[in-house]
Formats: structure tokens, C-alpha cells, sequence
């Protein structure tokens, strides 16, 4: 059983622990179809750097405070169609799945959105075929709001209304 995670905002010096999580195709079938190269994690790597930034929002590691293991990896940030909305999202090495470990991201996410804006929208995006991430976000109250192609990718978004009706 898992002990408290911790979460701490990726720096320079984690590009290796980032490469080897994102280079698997089992970690990333449902993010960009399969693992990214060196190059691409790289890329990736240097766009996270840039927005982590932001003193609050950003890319974090999940790390298992017990074994001091990286778990896998989460971000809230602005999301990039429309900064008026956070976007959640994460990802877990394969052995760490079915574990609750997402529900615990996704509720220390969503805490950290509430801190810093209790009336702005959550987005997350997935892949149609992630059931598991699916009904993960739905038990938060995300609803789904658009399936279909975007970038290429399957991708289905689903949002959480924080704003007041009117």
C-alpha cells in the first residue's frame, strides 16, 4: 500500500526519470499512441521546463513519499485552447495502475485548482478508448463534452462546471 504522494514540479535535472517514464509504449498507449523517442521526450521535456515556470501550475512528479519512487507524473496547467480553464492530467507506470493512485492525483489536482481558483472549469482530455480514466474522471463530476479528432489524436474531453450557473 501506498504511503502520502508527494508532488513535486519537474526540474532540469529530471530529464532522465522523465525519458525513461515516457519512453514506455504501455504508459503512453493512451497518451500519443506509444513511448516517445529521446528526441520527443527532449522536446517535451523543455516545453514542461518552460511552463513550470508558473509559480502554482505546472507538470509534477508523483513520488511515493515512503520509497521515494516515481510513480508517474501529473500537470494542472492553463489548458493551451483556453487559458479561462485548468486542465488535469496524468500518467502512471504500468505497475502502479488499478492501485487508486489516480483517484489520489486527481483529488490532490483538483484541490490544488480549488486553492487557486474555486470558480474556474477543470478540462481533462483522454483517449476514447481509456475506460479507466474515464471513470476516474467522471466519479469527479467531469462531464463529457466532445469526441472526435483533434491533432490527429481519438480524443475525447470532458470538463468539470466549477462557475456559477446563469
Amino acid at each position: 500500500m501506498h504511503n502520502t504522494l508527494v508532488f513535486e514540479k519537474y526540474r532540469l535535472e529530471d530529464l532522465a526519470s522523465f525519458t525513461n517514464l515516457v519512453s514506455e509504449d504501455d504508459v503512453m498507449k493512451y497518451i500519443s499512441g506509444k513511448g516517445l523517442t529521446a528526441e520527443q521526450a527532449r522536446i517535451k521535456f523543455d516545453s514542461i521546463l518552460d511552463i513550470n515556470q508558473d509559480p502554482d501550475l505546472g507538470y509534477f512528479k508523483v513520488i511515493d513519499s515512503q520509497t521515494h519512487l516515481l510513480l508517474g507524473d501529473c500537470k494542472l496547467v492553463n489548458y493551451k485552447k483556453d487559458p479561462s480553464v485548468f486542465e488535469l492530467g496524468y500518467l502512471l507506470r504500468k505497475e502502479f495502475w488499478g492501485q487508486g493512485l489516480g483517484t489520489k492525483i486527481c483529488e490532490s489536482m483538483l484541490a490544488l485548482a480549488t486553492d487557486l481558483n474555486s470558480q474556474k472549469d477543470v478540462i481533462g482530455i483522454i483517449d476514447p478508448q481509456n475506460a479507466a480514466s474515464k471513470r476516474l474522471l467522471t466519479k469527479f463530476g467531469f462531464k463529457s463534452f466532445f469526441m472526435g479528432i483533434e491533432d490527429n489524436i481519438a480524443t475525447e474531453k470532458l470538463i468539470l462546471k466549477r462557475t456559477a450557473s446563469k
